[in-house]
């Protein structure tokens, strides 16, 4: 079965509206696993041959010049006939986050990723560091003020350029987002949020990008590894566990199933092959009245903030209108 597409809203008549597959792959490759890249090239090209079009990737994942890798191969394998069939997301990283930098910072991805153009392009988090500074744990002396305005600015301009075909932001709350619809001349198209799954549904954030026409994205909708509490909260869920069961699908299915049925699309990383065919078994069937009603009473925990990437000193700094905990 196809995987099902969303157009996408857009400003400019030049380069029209694209359709984003509901369900994507995501690439990010960790610093400690980077042996891990030959296993996902062949990922990503099995997902292709299954009939993935969507591929997710950012700066600083690692991932940008594998998955063009895996583009080029697919090209020339006959797997896709040109490089229009697919729809290719990645990010700006925060060390970039300066007006003068977004521009050469998307053609070093489009260098990266051997690619002309993007079909969207994000600002990965609303947070500003000094050049050359980049992976987590982040240092308070390594942050410097954010202008959302002018960086904002720098997209708009990647957008002009034909480098990108929309524009978004990853990792906004709910006011972060309505600050940036009060002057972008291109109002961000989608926002991607690390963390949509039932066990934190983001409902607000989901009411508020319906009202005003912004695509939601969800990361992490199967809840992945909680650091604290040592275990999946989604995966672990006994209310999901029984409505799986009922239904003869498994956790993951009824998760990325709630996500689909919010409207939402969806980012899923595996490099399991099986893993990659099972997820796509999710628009044939539904959740029924009583299933959603259960999901929508489930505890509710979030997981990822921005605390997460700072150090101990630079996260005990952050000002609490920083880290706005949204339902």
């Amino acid at each position: 079965m196809a995987i099902p597409e969303v157009v996408l809203s857009s400003t400019s008549p030049a380069t029209g509206a694209r359709a984003i597959p509901v369900l994507g792959m995501g690439t990010g490759l960790d610093r400690s696993a980077l042996e891990q890249r030959p296993a996902t090239k062949h990922a990503i090209l099995r997902a292709i041959e299954l009939g993935y079009r969507h591929f997710d990737t950012a700066a600083i994942y690692q991932s940008e010049d594998v998955l063009g890798e895996a583009i080029a191969e697919a090209l020339q394998a006959g797997l896709i006939h040109s490089r229009a069939e697919l729809f290719i997301t990645s990010k700006i990283w925060c060390a970039d986050a300066h007006r003068d930098l977004v521009v050469p910072a998307i053609r070093e991805s489009l260098r990266n990723l051997k690619l002309d153009y993007l079909d969207l392009y994000l600002i990965h988090w609303p947070m500003r560091l000094k050049t050359g500074e980049s992976y987590p744990p982040i240092e308070s002396h390594h942050i410097l003020p954010f202008d959302l305005k002018s960086v904002w600015e720098g997209m708009e301009e990647c957008h002009r350029l034909g480098l990108a075909k929309h524009i978004g932001v990853s990792n906004f709350t709910t006011w972060k987002l309505a600050e940036l619809l009060r002057y972008a001349k291109v109002p961000p198209a989608a926002v991607q949020v690390v963390e949509m799954n039932p066990t934190w549904q983001q409902k607000k954030l989901r009411e508020f990008c319906k009202e005003k026409g912004v695509h939601v994205i969800a990361y992490s909708p199967l809840g992945g590894q909680d650091m604290f509490m040592g275990k999946n909260l989604v995966m672990e869920s006994q209310v999901l566990k029984d409505i799986a069961k009922a239904k003869g699908k498994t956790v993951a299915q009824v998760s990325l199933r709630w996500v689909y049925e919010q409207g939402a699309s969806m980012i899923v990383k595996t490099l399991n092959k099986e893993r990659i065919e099972e997820n796509m078994k999710i628009f044939d069937w539904e959740l029924s009245d009583e299933d959603k009603h259960k999901i929508s009473q489930l505890p509710q925990f979030k997981r990822n903030t921005v605390r997460s990437m700072l150090s101990p000193e630079a996260a005990s700094k952050l000002p609490d209108e920083d880290e706005v905990v949204e339902e």
